[in-house]
């Protein structure tokens, strides 16, 4: 179980994704100086209880019209082995010391429990509230599709969101996680998906796909 600690981080998350997001090949903004507010999001719990995981929309207002990013974070009390590639940077936890924080894209803690989410087998949990259930996030997918031995097996970003290749008893098929958010993606042909929610700037409610799994 996930414990939310009411305390500081230094530099705070908003800090890190704006001078991160920019690099990414999906986003989508125009100026390099992204201005983030917090939008939504949920958490997974890791079993073993070491690594946080949370899900996280902010939208930037730095252009024209705002737009909503899904960020998944992981957070570990040490360097992720490995794990170069997908650090966001590090912060200083109010209670936990140094926190070394990565894109959970490519975590492989995250990796294993949006898989169990999707075959069922793992309960989202609200973004600031200890051991509480998110009944928003909703999580399905064709039955038998994602048996537990299903592994992501390669990570690619490209300019749509990232892909992640899944091996699941021998077939190979792709889990797409949105990165942005309210695009008009239907995930129709979906094997599975998780839908959740976020909300603009003006207060509008949104809501649709952040994670979509496809055939091959």
């Amino acid at each position: 179980m996930a414990v939310i600690h009411r305390t500081t981080m230094e530099p705070g998350k908003r800090e890190l994704l704006a001078g991160w997001l920019p690099t990414r090949p999906w986003y989508a903004g125009a100026s390099p100086a992204p201005e983030l507010t917090p939008a939504g999001g949920f958490r997974l719990d890791d079993p073993e209880g070491e690594v946080g995981i949370e899900f996280i929309v902010v939208t930037d207002a730095s252009g024209g019209e705002p737009v909503a990013y899904l960020v998944p974070l992981t957070y570990r009390g040490a360097p992720l082995e490995g794990g170069e590639e997908g650090l966001v940077g590090t912060s200083e936890h109010g209670v936990l010391g140094t926190r070394w924080i990565y894109d959970g894209a490519r975590d492989p803690v995250f990796t294993e429990r949006l898989l169990a989410l999707l075959r069922g087998a793992a309960e989202p949990q609200q973004q600031s509230v200890t051991d509480t259930a998110d009944p928003t996030v909703v999580a399905e997918s064709d039955g038998g599709v994602l048996p537990a031995g299903a592994v992501v097996v390669a990570v690619e970003d490209g300019p749509d969101g990232t892909r992640l290749a899944v091996e699941a008893d021998g077939r190979r098929l792709g889990l797409e996680l949105v990165r942005v958010l309210g695009t008009g993606r239907t995930a129709s042909g979906a094997l599975g998906r998780v839908t959740a929610g976020w909300e603009l700037p003006d207060g509008t409610a949104q809501r649709g796909p952040v994670a979509v799994l496809y055939a091959g």
